[in-house]
Formats: C-alpha cells, sequence, structure tokens
C-alpha cells in the first residue's frame, strides 16, 4: 500500500528537481530522503527516478505516479480543509514571502492581526526579490508569494497571479529639497534630478528606469542602496529625491521629516500581485491567513477561499 507520507516525499523531489533541494525543504538528510524514495520503489517494484549530473528526472512510471500523487494529494487537502476548524488548532504555520516594501511595511502588521484572531498559529515573513519568490514557490519553499515586481514575461503555468492592488508612487522629498512644501510636482521636472533609487538590476530600479524612460526624463542617480529604510534615511537629510509607495514613508510625513509629492497625471503606479504555486495544496492555515487580508485587500475575495 501506498504511504502518503513517502508519496508526499515523492512529489517534493518533483518539484524541487532534487533529493538535496527537498531534504532542505523538510528539514532532512538528503541520505533519509533517498531513503524514503527506494523505499518507495521498492514497494512498487519499479524505478521511479533517474539520477544525473543536474539532479533527478522521472521514469516513466514516475510520470505515472506523479499524476496520480497530484490528484491523490489534492484529495487529501481538500479533505482536510473541509473538516479543519482553524479555531482550534494547536500550532500551524504560513509562510509568506515578500517584496521588500510589502514584506517591511505592510506585511508586519497583517501577521499581528491574524496572531490576535488565531494565537495559537504563526506567520513566517521571509523578505526575497521578485525572481527569488517565484524560484522558491517551485520548491516549495513559501506557501504564497505577495509582489510588487513585474511579471510580464510570465511563461510558467505552475505559477498562479492574482492582481490585487494598483499602489501609486510619489516623489519623495526632505525639509532641504526646493520642493517642500509642494504638493505635487510635473513629470517633466524631474529631469536632471539627483536621484536615490535601489540597486541595479533589482525589479524596482528596472521599473522606474523604464517609466522614466518613457516619459523621456533623464536623471542623475546620485546614490543606490538595497534597501528602503537606507533610501528614505539619504533624502530625508539631503537635497536629493526618490519615488516610493506612500505606504512605505508613512510615518515620515506624518513625522513631518519627509514629503509625498503626487506626479501630475499620475502616471507612475505598480501592481501589488498575489503569486502561489497552482501544484501545491495551499492549508488550512494559509486559506484562513487569505481570508483574514481580504480586508485590506478586498480582490482576494476572487480567490474563493472558504
Amino acid at each position: 500500500m501506498l504511504n502518503l507520507y513517502k508519496l508526499e516525499i515523492f512529489a517534493l523531489v518533483v518539484r524541487t528537481g532534487s533529493f538535496s533541494a527537498a531534504a532542505e525543504r523538510l528539514l532532512m538528510s538528503q541520505p533519509a530522503v533517498s531513503q524514503h524514495i527506494q523505499d518507495l520503489e521498492a514497494s512498487l517494484g519499479t524505478r521511479l527516478f533517474r539520477r544525473g549530473r543536474r539532479g533527478v528526472s522521472l521514469t516513466p512510471a514516475g510520470e505515472t505516479l506523479y499524476r496520480y500523487a497530484q490528484e491523490i494529494l489534492r484529495l487529501v487537502a481538500e479533505a482536510e480543509n473541509a473538516v479543519a476548524d482553524i479555531r482550534h488548532l494547536s500550532g500551524g504555520q504560513v509562510t509568506v514571502a515578500a517584496t521588500p516594501g510589502i514584506g517591511v511595511y505592510l506585511l508586519p502588521d497583517w501577521a499581528q492581526a491574524f496572531r490576535r484572531r488565531y494565537p495559537n498559529l504563526t506567520v513566517a515573513i521571509q523578505t526575497r526579490t521578485t525572481p527569488q519568490i517565484m524560484e522558491g514557490l517551485l520548491r516549495g519553499e513559501m506557501d504564497i508569494g505577495l509582489i510588487e515586481g513585474e511579471l510580464e514575461e510570465l511563461d510558467n503555468d505552475e505559477i498562479g497571479v492574482l492582481a490585487l492592488e494598483d499602489v501609486e508612487q510619489f516623489v519623495i522629498v526632505g525639509p532641504e529639497h526646493p520642493w517642500w512644501g509642494r504638493s505635487t510636482v510635473a513629470m517633466e521636472e524631474l529631469t536632471g534630478q539627483r536621484f536615490v533609487m535601489r540597486q541595479r538590476h533589482s525589479q524596482t530600479r528596472i521599473w522606474l528606469e523604464e517609466a522614466l524612460r518613457t516619459a523621456h526624463v533623464q536623471v542623475q542617480v546620485v546614490a543606490e542602496f538595497d534597501n528602503m529604510e537606507s533610501i528614505k534615511r539619504a533624502v530625508a537629510h539631503g537635497d536629493d529625491i526618490t519615488i516610493l509607495p506612500h505606504y512605505v514613508v508613512r510615518r515620515e510625513v506624518e513625522a513631518g521629516t519627509l514629503a509625498a509629492l503626487a506626479v501630475e497625471g499620475r502616471p507612475l503606479w505598480r501592481t501589488l500581485k498575489l503569486v502561489w504555486n497552482r501544484h501545491a495544496h495551499l492549508s488550512p492555515v494559509t486559506r484562513a491567513f487569505l481570508r483574514s487580508l481580504e480586508k485590506y485587500l478586498p480582490r482576494l475575495q476572487e480567490l474563493a477561499v472558504t
């Protein structure tokens, strides 16, 4: 008889592409994962994987078993979600990966609100770049992702994407900048301005440079940082500018150390998105967390998480 635990390990090896990656995800040793697969192969009397230098690939028997495994694990998850009472669980965890702005300035408050309602459950937050989140979802390293990175070239049907909210981007200045005291600025006024930006090749930097190029705006990049706190501090204590969403600078604006200027015509927007692995089934804890976010992100109701 098939062992469900070994079947889950088998499916994870397939999704991650190697025994070592599956072992890391399961917090097991690689020999332990190999032994589980060998036991499964022995019980079925057939080889499931071909081992190679670049990882493992499925044999024809393995491909057949994986199709069944996906359906079996889907039914198990469906049954679990149908009968589990999240209010009475003694423990459980949802792992959420997010791009820096969301992970630092939005998710902690959302996670605390969830914890107040379900004190026995845990929200583990990982701050990653968009490419790292996409790869991590495929490897089973997190349950869901929240990103603002652009996905125009996404061609992987394993990843589900739901646009949740359009987020306006503002010009941010400190008290020493001549624009302090203004509420708006024209896009063309950005030409020649001294900018503090995220590091090269980040999704935010790529998006911003493309937006400026499209508007025929040329700026001076005078500093680059890999986190938003450093960007805010640099702008607050100098006469340079940056572009950030309002939620990142809300407290500084309220304290009077930064000002957020709307760009006339409101041309600068990014989209907050939920991403998930279509082949990884959402646990009751993950579903409860998504339901708790509906008050902040109403479009989550389109997932019909019940």
